[in-house]
């Protein structure tokens, strides 16, 4: 599983650097260009809750080899794209499949691990597939610069297709699948609606949405077109400052997992929170190449920290026999972020430039931290 993920991860981010300026190609509008980014997440708003429920009713393997197979439609469809159109779809189909892999190996990790190892486990776990991420984001930079944008789209069809048959073929994965035959999907439904009763989950909720509001409209989508635009960055460089970024999300990952394992989740998340807000505000402060690698580092941590402490978080606040349900909650309110971050904050970017966007960005996740520090645990 660990091998897949990393491979899907690596897939994804070959386009990291580049995505906002081959849609550009495709069509200048700047609304266009935010529902490339968008829609990643747009098919996904109405699939994760049933695919969670189905998770659990199911099992996961089956999730998870259907996932591969969109997103390795998904890549194909972004390598034939000669018209945006075209693109948008091949990354709805994306954005699809790594929704159902990924909440259903979540899912499927929570069930291996009791909560006390989680962080542990799920740290490590993230870690790895990040790797995929920092090694494929320069090198789709690089890749592009030489045989160009589509190239690099079937590199990734080529990659996830490789996951779909690890996937497909491991009897372990099949043999340690959990089923919850008794849990019918309505109830799983209710028991994982947001709620003033239920206020730990709608907390964990609440954060996730600004979390990808923020990553996706401003460090995925605004940030590249502001380092090129505005500060002349080449692709490769700007792929270097991505690539860096995932290197701190990794530090961060691997050990706040196993810090939040010890100290708690609500410490680490309040902390990535605010350590972000000043990244993204510093962002309009500093304007050289070797600083914002730094800044990149910096905020690639932030992240790190937030990550995987909060879907622990989630694991302990919802009930176990319900947690697909809840993890395909989380990850709707993720995609509903997702999918509206790069539309607003590019129309914010039409309309104040991009110095106004990273300050009304760092403004937003202070008081996330404050949000998540009205979280109870509940065993």
């Amino acid at each position: 599983m660990v091998i897949a993920a990393f491979a899907l991860l690596m897939g994804m981010s070959l386009s990291a650097a580049f995505l906002p300026l081959f849609a550009r190609e495709l069509d200048p509008s700047g609304l266009l260009i935010g529902l490339v980014s968008s829609a990643w997440f747009m098919s996904r708003i109405f699939t994760e809750i049933p695919s969670g429920v189905m998770a659990d009713h199911f099992g996961r393997y089956k999730l998870m080899v259907g996932g591969l197979a969109f997103s390795s439609f998904g890549a194909f469809f972004c390598s034939m794209a000669n018209v945006i159109y075209v693109l948008i779809l091949g990354r709805a189909l994306w954005g699809l499949g790594t929704a159902l892999f990924f909440m259903s190996s979540s899912a499927f990790l929570f069930d291996l691990f009791k909560s006390s190892e989680r962080g542990q486990a799920l740290g490590t776990y993230q870690g790895i597939e990040f790797i995929g991420s920092l090694i494929g984001a320069p090198l789709g930079g690089y890749v592009a610069t030489i045989l160009g944008y589509r190239h690099v789209f079937f590199i990734s069809t080529v990659l996830i297709f490789c996951s779909f048959v690890i996937v497909l073929l491991s009897k372990k994965i099949r043999q340690r699948d959990v089923r919850n035959r008794d849990v019918s999907p309505l109830s799983s439904f209710k028991e994982c609606l947001p709620s003033l009763r239920r206020w730990g989950l709608t907390t964990v909720y609440i954060s996730s949405f600004s979390r990808m509001l923020v990553m996706t409209g401003v460090t995925g989508t605004v940030f590249p077109l502001y380092l090129n635009l505005q500060l002349g960055m080449g692709v490769e460089l700007i792929g270097l400052i991505v690539s860096v970024r995932m290197v701190g999300v990794i530090i961060a990952t691997v050990i706040s997992g196993y810090l939040s394992d010890k100290i708690g989740r609500k410490p680490m998340i309040i902390l990535g929170f605010l350590l972000q807000s000043c990244c993204l505000y510093a962002y309009t402060l500093f304007y050289s190449f070797d600083a914002l690698l730094a800044l990149g580092l910096l905020e690639g941590f932030s992240r790190g920290m937030i990550i995987t402490s909060l879907l622990v978080l989630l694991s302990e606040v919802s009930p176990s026999k319900y947690r697909g349900g809840a993890i395909g909650m989380y990850r709707t309110f993720m995609d509903l972020g997702g999918f509206i971050g790069p539309i607003l904050f590019m129309i914010i970017y039409d309309w104040a430039g991009s110095h106004f966007t990273f300050i009304l960005a760092a403004a937003v996740l202070p008081l996330n931290a404050m949000i998540i520090a009205s979280t109870r645990k509940t065993e």
